[in-house]
């Protein structure tokens, strides 16, 4: 079977289905590979890097159309797109099905399989073909970019001899992919960073990464979590607390990054335009939810507008498309592992087995029925989670009283060892001779103390300590050899036995001293 990838129509689509890299793994499935002239020219991607990872280059969308059996898109189609399809075609692309009823209906006329990456299900098996995730991971990163090239001063603070600058402060409101790497991002560029989430599993994540969590002071703190990862819709009272943090925080930030999403739904409007207005002048707010209405009540999708307090409001939709080289890299690669799944038996021959979670999630239409919406995948990889209870910090009186209460119960357990010993002592000391006695205090103190000895010294001090374990196989040795004479069969031979050890002990020992030493000679 033939794949073929098409140019993007959309306006400002950098991005193409199809890599040269990509393109040679295709091939590999058995796939001959067919691309749109000029369809990678946005992305750096000349025809003839195609040509030279052996992919044919067509010269219009028709007839890539009419030699691919599967085609790859960025972008949903356009219906006159989508006409183009027929039986047997397998079309691989984002398609947003709940927002694009019309543009599936007209997938299932035509009769052929559509496959939106959009719609793979987040279990573990699937996020190789996670274009969602890819996707949000580049625009979480270039957010950070676009709100430092507004953004009039540094983002880390300095001391200079012209004075000092204070550190830039950042809100990332929704700690989802694209969330967190606008923190990793932003926390790497020296800001101090703020995020908040109504998952409040995701805490210990954001502040793994450098940045402090925002808490809602909140008596019936909610668990926005849903299964799949994403988060779910919050109550008024929750809502109402939530505007009221940003409220406080709205003039202490420099940037704010919006990130809230829920599948299917508008953005919800998070950054009213009071927040806005108690903002510093030359603040900046990135808005990435602006292709869905937009979390910033002052963001128009595709524009960058100063608000009347001078607050730069960028709502940008084609962040990914703005770093197009690397978005078609991380997207192309989703493309071939799907098609991977899709072609079992690495022959070119496409089995659309809709018993599979991943192609039966993702499968929209096929053979002209509409699919969607899927089942709930069988495992979940991403279920709810609870958050870990937060250790209750103690006071300085409560530490007092735990660390006597520590001490008296060592003291007890203690005394009360010592008590036993010392009675095991009498009794034996009752029936034993006197030499017996005291060769056994002799040995019980040598034990107790070498263990003592041996047994606070830290692990990885045991190797540059040889040299004194090797001074205890020497006594060890001595030892030995004053018993080795002795008339009694069973004393000569413990005292030969020791000595073989004593002696292995002490060879093994200078080796790897010596070894251990020879790392710190120059050759």
């Amino acid at each position: 079977m033939k794949f073929g990838a098409l140019k993007e129509r959309a306006e400002n689509e950098a991005r193409v289905a199809m890599t040269p890299e990509s393109a040679r793994a295709i091939q590999k499935l058995g796939y001959e590979c067919f691309i749109e002239t000029g369809a990678g020219l946005a992305s750096g991607i000349s025809d003839e890097a195609y040509r030279s990872a052996g992919a044919t280059v067509l010269a219009s969308a028709d007839a890539v159309f009419q030699a691919a059996d599967v085609i790859g898109k960025v972008r949903p189609p356009e219906i006159d797109e989508v006409s183009q399809l027929s039986q047997g075609k397998t079309l691989i692309s984002f398609i947003y099905p709940a927002q694009n009823r019309e543009l599936l209906d007209a997938a299932s006329a035509s009769g052929a399989n559509v496959v939106a990456m959009d719609m793979v299900p987040r279990i573990s098996r699937a996020q190789k073909m996670d274009a969602l995730s890819s996707m949000a991971n580049i625009a979480g990163y270039r957010a950070v970019i676009e709100a430092s090239n507004n953004f009039g001063r540094f983002f880390t603070g300095q001391v200079t001899a012209a004075g000092k600058v204070p550190p830039a402060k950042v809100l990332i409101v929704g700690a989802g992919v694209a969330g967190l790497a606008a923190i990793g991002t932003a926390t790497s560029l020296g800001a101090i960073t703020f995020a908040f989430d109504v998952r409040p599993e995701v805490a210990e994540q954001i502040e793994s990464m450098g940045a402090q969590f925002v808490y809602l002071d909140f008596a019936e703190q909610q668990d926005g979590a849903t299964t799949g990862g994403y988060a779910a819709p919050s109550s008024p009272e929750f809502r109402e607390k939530q505007l009221q943090k940003f409220r406080e925080l709205a003039p202490d930030m420099d940037i704010v990054i919006t990130t809230a999403l829920i599948p299917g739904r508008d953005a919800p409007k998070l950054w009213l335009a009071d927040m806005v207005a108690r903002m510093k002048p030359g603040s900046v707010v990135v808005d990435l939810a602006a292709e869905r209405g937009g979390n910033c009540e002052l963001t128009i999708p595709d524009r960058r507008i100063v608000s009347d307090n001078d607050v730069i409001v960028i709502g940008y939709t084609d962040f990914p498309s703005r770093m197009a080289a690397q978005s078609s890299i991380l997207y192309s690669n989703n493309i071939r592992h799907m098609l991977a799944d899709l072609t079992p038996g690495k022959d070119g021959k496409v089995v659309h087995n809709m018993e599979d979670d991943v192609i039966r999630g993702a499968t929209v239409t096929k053979d002209g029925d509409i699919t969607y919406p899927p089942p709930a995948p069988k495992v979940q990889a991403i279920a709810v989670q609870k958050p870990r209870e937060k250790v209750k910090e103690l006071t300085l009186e409560e530490k007092k009283a735990r660390d006597a209460a520590a001490f008296k119960a060592q003291t007890r357990n203690q005394g009360f060892l010592l008590l036993i010993g010392t009675a095991l002592l009498l009794l034996v000391g009752v029936y034993a001779p006197s030499s017996f006695m005291s060769h056994l205090v002799v040995f019980a103190l040598s034990c107790f103390v070498g263990f003592q000895v041996i047994w606070n010294v830290s692990h990885s001090l045991h190797t540059p300590l040889m040299a004194v374990t090797n001074a205890v196989s020497g006594i060890v040795i001595l030892g030995a050899l004053l018993q080795i004479g002795s008339a009694h069969w069973l004393v000569e031979t413990l005292a030969a036995f020791s000595l073989l050890v004593a002696t292995i002990n002490i060879v093994g020992g200078f080796l790897v001293t010596r070894r251990m030493l020879a790392m710190f000679q120059k050759s």
